[in-house]
């Protein structure tokens, strides 16, 4: 068949454009051909359609958020502007599905939670009047999220986020939101994880890889903990800065990959003055981290493939995550996690058998004296890493995504 993935954004190292990445190949392996539609795209994006007005940060998708949300109060002004913005989307994915001879579409996160409100509008829509099979792959729903929930559109959101329609199928990356989307909308969904290519080990440092350190000015001494998330309140960034200060050891910097601006307030702001009132060593790399190798303000550009083995420890301190990308690659990388105990963490990663420094809230001298193990003890390290491997090739492989799509697609 030929498949098209739709989203506000398929570009980058968030969550959602990683594994739909993942997906893609995944399907071609399995004989089929896969396109991107999308408000931003990659250079090196299966063929597509960019389409600007979907992306979330777009003008007209943005007055749209903010009207609809915080308030309890709709309009039939506001109902008018989303169905008028939907139809123009709506014309652009027939274009896309026109123009590419698709067979069945993806929807990436896009009918789960509502950055771009006529966007999930638009495929609701274009769905139910073209019957066209669909596959909604969703990563975070709406009410997971509380700046959601105060809103003046909610027959809106009960009607697109997600549909609920006789050619649609549904995709989960836990088991809670599995639970949660029968309980509210009763829409029975597949569960599938987070996963990697555990059938093929990780490549070794290149010459490219080894220039990091020296590029950031580090040297071979220095003990490099990673944060390689995006900046943002949920990720409780400060709890690796809390645990970097309580750890009291020159060796060790902080390397916080991500960028910040995809969700509102001044976190990034304050996790800096936090970060120098710990005293601590740190460096925000966002300049130096894209999806790609290449060249940024007169320094190198790396992947954070590039970077994970320059690490000893992995930061994991999120308050909520829909599953744990990041978590799930900092293990096929070989290294130890320090985790806050999150909902999906303990729900779906951690009965699979993965081994982790856990902590609940408070980095306790317990929780200090485990991490500081595995910072001097190389062997255990390795053997951390060898057992959360192989827990992770069964349970969160590429072999476990083909299993559940071909379930999936057979339905059709």
């Amino acid at each position: 068949m030929r498949i098209g993935f739709v989203s506000t954004r398929l570009a980058g190292v968030d969550g959602v454009s990683l594994e739909t990445a993942k997906l893609a190949q995944v399907l071609e392996g399995m004989g089929h051909e896969s396109f991107y539609c999308a408000g931003e795209l990659s250079v090196d994006s299966p063929p597509g359609q960019l389409t600007p007005a979907m992306h979330f940060t777009h003008p007209d998708a943005k007055a749209l958020h903010d009207a609809a949300f915080g308030t309890p109060h709709g309009s039939r002004e506001l109902t008018r502007r989303i169905y008028q913005q939907a139809d123009f989307l709506r014309s652009e994915l027939e274009r896309f599905v026109s123009d590419y001879s698709i067979d069945l579409i993806v929807p990436q996160n896009a009918c789960a939670i509502p950055m771009n409100i006529a966007l999930g509008v638009a495929i609701h829509d274009f769905v139910a009047r073209t019957r066209i099979p669909t596959i909604c792959h969703n990563h975070d729903f709406y009410w997971e999220r509380e700046r959601f929930l105060t809103n003046g559109i909610q027959d809106i959101l009960d009607m697109a986020f997600p549909p609920n329609l006789e050619t649609v199928r549904h995709l989960v990356i836990n088991t809670p939101m599995q639970r949660q989307l029968y309980a509210r909308r009763g829409i029975q969904a597949d569960y599938l994880p987070n996963v990697f290519d555990f059938a093929t080990p990780p490549p070794a440092l290149d010459e490219y890889a080894a220039s990091f350190r020296a590029e950031l000015g580090l040297s071979a001494e220095d003990v490099i903990i990673l944060q390689p998330t995006r900046i943002a309140r949920r990720k409780a960034i400060e709890k690796a800065v809390e645990l970097v200060r309580k750890l009291d050891d020159p060796r060790l910097i902080l390397l916080i990959t991500g960028y910040e601006g995809d969700e509102p307030g001044g976190y990034g702001a304050w996790l800096r003055e936090e970060a120098d009132r710990a005293g601590i060593r740190y460096r925000f790399i966002a300049d130096y981290v894209s999806d790609q190798r290449g060249e940024g303000d007169g320094h190198r550009v790396y992947s954070l493939w590039d970077i994970y083995p320059h690490a000893t420890l992995i930061t994991y301190p999120s308050t909520y995550e829909g599953f744990g990308n990041a978590f799930i690659e900092a293990l096929y990388f070989g290294q130890p996690v320090v985790v806050h105990t999150y909902a999906m963490y303990l729900s779906d990663i951690k009965p699979a058998g993965v081994q982790a420094v856990e902590f609940t809230h408070d980095l306790t001298p317990e929780v200090l004296a485990q991490v500081r193990d595995l910072l001097d003890n190389p062997a255990k390290r390795q053997a951390v890493a060898k057992h959360n491997y192989e827990v992770c090739q069964t349970h969160f492989s590429y072999e476990k995504l083909a299993d559940v799509l071909e379930t999936v697609l057979g339905r059709f």
